[in-house]
């Protein structure tokens, strides 16, 4: 059995999350748009304040139901940025409203899911990597999908931000090919057609 990738730890919650979360395919709409939301708070921070925010955050933002936060104004970011167990930042606040109606749209549309799935043909792209060096921070993939995101009104997410939101919910297995994770979230993705 080889060994996790390395960025996973020292911190158990770090650990856990690789073992359990991270790469996994997500084809949930609402949880594809909480992890998005979640990377664009990350921007500038490490991920494990994220992580060891999460519960917070979930219930500062209405468990990250879109449709609620949609409907949100003036007096919703005042509060959230009077609340400690969050990143108080008033643009990422402010977008993540604006980002909730851009995801209804989307949604409407087409499904978010299927909206950022159809980018990878329904099936999440494997790494060969044997070293994290080795993988980018972005991608002419990732840049597209920002771009197109950012047009469709969505804001903090920049192609490294989508890539790395690529990599938590399994669009890409960027588990490294010595890691347990890489062939178990390989197992986990669906058929093309989702």
């Amino acid at each position: 059995m080889g060994e996790r990738c390395g960025w996973a730890g020292p911190e158990q919650i770090y650990i856990d999350y690789h073992d359990t979360e991270w790469g996994v395919p997500e084809y949930d709409s609402r949880t594809l748009w909480e992890k998005l939301i979640l990377d664009g708070f990350q921007a500038g921070l490490s991920w494990i304040t994220i992580l060891k925010k999460r519960e917070n955050f979930r219930d500062a933002f209405a468990g990250f139901d879109p449709n609620v936060i949609a409907e949100w104004g003036e007096d919703d970011v005042m509060r959230l940025l009077a609340n400690p167990g969050i990143i108080r930042h008033r643009g990422k606040i402010e977008a993540t409203i604006g980002n909730a109606r851009a995801w209804q749209e989307i949604e409407a549309k087409q499904g978010f899911d299927r909206f950022l799935w159809d980018y990878v043909d329904g099936a999440p792209l494997q790494t060969e990597a044997t070293d994290r060096a080795e993988i980018p921070t972005q991608s002419s993939l990732t840049v597209q999908i920002s771009k197109d995101l950012k047009n469709a009104g969505f804001k903090f997410c920049g192609p490294t931000i989508v890539y790395a939101f690529m990599e938590a919910t399994g669009l890409f297995n960027n588990h490294l090919i010595g890691c347990p994770r890489h062939a178990e979230c390989a197992d986990l993705a669906r058929s093309p057609t989702i």
